[in-house]
């Protein structure tokens, strides 16, 4: 499962809103809904958020394998 959980406290740490992303930044809205709701997005949006964010991915998004089997 996907989690933007980290982005939102990088965003946090940063003091840079969902707001200046899209118009500071020029990030889609449709891309902040995706994140918003734990969706897929592409490494290039991933790529973006780090430069913008001066950040590394691990600091965007995590991974929670809770239902896998091993």
């Amino acid at each position: 499962m996907i989690s933007y959980r980290p982005l939102w406290d990088t965003m946090k740490r940063k003091h840079i809103t969902s707001y200046a992303l899209i118009h500071k930044h020029s990030v889609d809205p449709h891309t902040i809904h995706k994140l918003r709701h734990n969706q897929s997005i592409t490494m290039h949006t991933l790529e973006s958020l780090c430069r913008i964010l001066a950040c590394t991915p691990d600091q965007i998004v995590e991974f929670s394998w809770e239902n896998e089997d091993t």
